[in-house]
This record gives C-alpha cells, sequence and structure tokens, in this order.
C-alpha cells in the first residue's frame, strides 16, 4: 500500500490512496469516532424533531452558557486538522475567543477572538474569498489551515459574555495520520493598540522563539484622522536582527497587495467609489466601513494577507511590527511632493498573526478585558 499520509492535499494529489483516516467532530459526534455520528437523542432540535426520532437533526449546535468555556474538541492521536466550519448566535465577535492547544502543551498556540480569526473583525458581514479562510453568506466561517500535531489536539470556545448565552454550530473535520517530525505546529495571536501613541508603533509579534515560517496576517485599522492613512511600513526582524529589519514593506496597503490608497476613484478617472474592497486568493481589503464621507475619519478597514507561496522562515526568533503613517497635508497632492509631510498616527490597530513552529513555544500576552477588545 502507498506511504502517503493524507497531508498537504491539493488538486495534484487527490487521486493518491492513503491509509489516513477521515474523522469529523460536530455536535451530532462530539468524539469524531467512527460510526458515532447523528446517534443524538438530546439536543435543540429534539423538540423539531420529536416526530422523526434518532438519526435525524437531533443536535446541530450546542450552548454556552455567559462567562462558560466549551471544548469544541479533544482529540488524543496523531494528525491534522484540515478544515473548520463555524457560525454563531449571541455574543459578539470579539466577546468570543478561539483557542487551540497541541500536543499536551498548558498554554494555548492559538487564542483570537473568532471573527479576527476568520477575516470579519469588525462584527459586520464581509465576504472573504481566499485560499485558506472563506466566509460565506449569511456568517458562515471556514478555515483550512493545515494544522499537523504529533500527540493530541484541543480546540475550546470561550463566552466573555457575562448576560447572553452562545449558540454555536460547528464541525472540525480531521485525519489520524502519521505525522512527519520536520511538521511545525500552527499558531495565532491577536494584538491591539489602541491608539498607536504618536510616533509609535503597533506591535504585531514579539517573543517567539523557536524555528518556523510567518504565513499571514489579518489587521483591522480604525482611522483617527481625516486624509489617507496607510503610509506606514510593516517590518520583520528574523533572528539576529536588532535595530532594522530583514524585510521592510513600503506601505500598508502594498503589504496587503493593493496600491494608491485603495481608491480607484482617484486611480481610474471618473470611477465614483474611492476605498475598493476586494478578496483574493492570498490578500484582500474584504471590510470597509465608511461612516461619513470618503476621507473622513473614522473609518474602519479589515485587510489580510497570506503568505503561502512567500512564508517569511526564521531559525531563533520573530518579531513584527508596522508603523500608523498618514499625511499632514493630504489635501495639497497639486503641490511639490517635497512640500509635503508625513503624519504620524495615533489610529486604532489590532491584528491576528499566523505562523507555524516549532513546540514549546512561549505563553501569549494575558488578553486584555472584553472592553478593550471591543470594536466602538
Amino acid at each position: 500500500m502507498t506511504g502517503f499520509n493524507g497531508l498537504g492535499m491539493n488538486l495534484g494529489n487527490l487521486s493518491r490512496l492513503s491509509k489516513a483516516k477521515s474523522r469529523s467532530i460536530s455536535a451530532e459526534n462530539f468524539t469524531g469516532e467512527p460510526g458515532k455520528g447523528g446517534m443524538a437523542t438530546e439536543g435543540m432540535g429534539a423538540g423539531p424533531g420529536r416526530d422523526l426520532g434518532q438519526g435525524w437533526k437531533i443536535s446541530p449546535c450546542v450552548e454556552v452558557a455567559p462567562g462558560d468555556t466549551f471544548t469544541l474538541a479533544d482529540i488524543k492521536t496523531g494528525g491534522a486538522i484540515q478544515q473548520i466550519w463555524m457560525t454563531t448566535l449571541g455574543p459578539k465577535k470579539r466577546d468570543l475567543i478561539l483557542r487551540m492547544y497541541w500536543d499536551d502543551q498548558a498554554h494555548p498556540s492559538v487564542e483570537v477572538p473568532l471573527g479576527d480569526f476568520f477575516c470579519c473583525g469588525l462584527e459586520d458581514y464581509a465576504h472573504v474569498s481566499s485560499l485558506p479562510v472563506t466566509v460565506n453568506p449569511g456568517l458562515a466561517f471556514n478555515c483550512f489551515w493545515e494544522m499537523p500535531y504529533q500527540k493530541s489536539a484541543k480546540i475550546t470556545i470561550e463566552n466573555r459574555d457575562p448576560l447572553q448565552k452562545l449558540v454555536v454550530y460547528y464541525q472540525i473535520n480531521y485525519t489520524e495520520t502519521n505525522v512527519p517530525e520536520d511538521c511545525a505546529y500552527f499558531h495565532a495571536q491577536f494584538r491591539r493598540t489602541n491608539p498607536v501613541p504618536y510616533k509609535g508603533l503597533h506591535t504585531l509579534l514579539d517573543g517567539v522563539e523557536g524555528q518556523g515560517q510567518y504565513v499571514g496576517t489579518y489587521m483591522t485599522w480604525g482611522v483617527n484622522n481625516n486624509g489617507w492613512w496607510g503610509e506606514g511600513e510593516i517590518k520583520f526582524y528574523i533572528d539576529d536582527d536588532s535595530e532594522f529589519p530583514t524585510i521592510c514593506g513600503t506601505g500598508t496597503e502594498d503589504y496587503f497587495l493593493g496600491s494608491y490608497n485603495y481608491d480607484i476613484g482617484t486611480a481610474v478617472k471618473g470611477h465614483p467609489n474611492a476605498y475598493t474592497e476586494y478578496t483574493t486568493a492570498y490578500a484582500g481589503v474584504p471590510e470597509v466601513q465608511r461612516p461619513d464621507g470618503v476621507y473622513k475619519s473614522q473609518h474602519r478597514f479589515g485587510m489580510y494577507r497570506w503568505h503561502i507561496p512567500d512564508p517569511i522562515r526564521f531559525e531563533q526568533k520573530l518579531s513584527v511590527d508596522i508603523q500608523a503613517l498618514g499625511w499632514r497635508d493630504f489635501g495639497n497632492w497639486g503641490g511639490d511632493v517635497e512640500q509635503r509631510r508625513y503624519l504620524p498616527l495615533q489610529d486604532d490597530i489590532s491584528s491576528v498573526s499566523f505562523w507555524y513552529q516549532t513546540l514549546p513555544s512561549k505563553a501569549f500576552p494575558e488578553l486584555p478585558h472584553r472592553d478593550f477588545l471591543e470594536v466602538n
């Protein structure tokens, strides 16, 4: 029989046979055991299904009381998470904290508010169509990051709302298989700086130790000034870097693979819409909130950039930060560029960093109080 372990799935290897075993965890099968799905006799569908009996839609979701944490998955065999689908009712998405633990490590390798993990950190629905994350109508969160582990995997969701119960529908598809020793572990960490200090920075990531590769960024940006806000450079400090980084971008919209302020009203003559949402395989700006005009303050943006063909590899350490930078005289575009000056901004920036690394990994900084996380 073939030695293919069923990992790294793509169109090119779908025809290959493997001894990897397909498993699925949901409210219809909490353990993922084979032949144990659809057996529920109690659940939120018991009333509507009272005339149908066992085997029908009896347990499609679970309730999580205010302040409680629910274990979505607790897997005790080696393998990999291959897909997650989830949707919720009740609390705001930043009151729902998603955590993931690998190989019995006591602290989580993933600790992110639910909406931000799925590129919808501004609470409203935004369509996302990328390779590792999609968000589909009405508010269906999907994740395709491959998450391998040697011994065990645990996924939890915390309801931080003190009053509202959470209703969560979910399905976690995974495989039981042999995992190569050179597979690193999936990590994701949330940070928020509100506001960024004058001439300060937003830190996406620091204190990472081990070997791995940085694979993606999701960021929300609340603008507190008029005018264009995205001149700041993102910088990746790798291994022995100190004052200056190995990788330095050329501007915020450039890093998210856009250009010219995301503004086709300026770039394309006669087009009426400044700021254009887009969602592609590797980068996008699916969220643009326009409260009071094109370049008035309090605009908010949600943006993602996946380093799938170009992972940022580190052998010992990694830290990442970004500048908040605009223009002091944004309206003076007819003048000489040498006469204009940058304006360090004091904006509201949140981020999720996605990376793979070896274990053990360092514990994350404590997640702030729910009131600090709220987008308001």
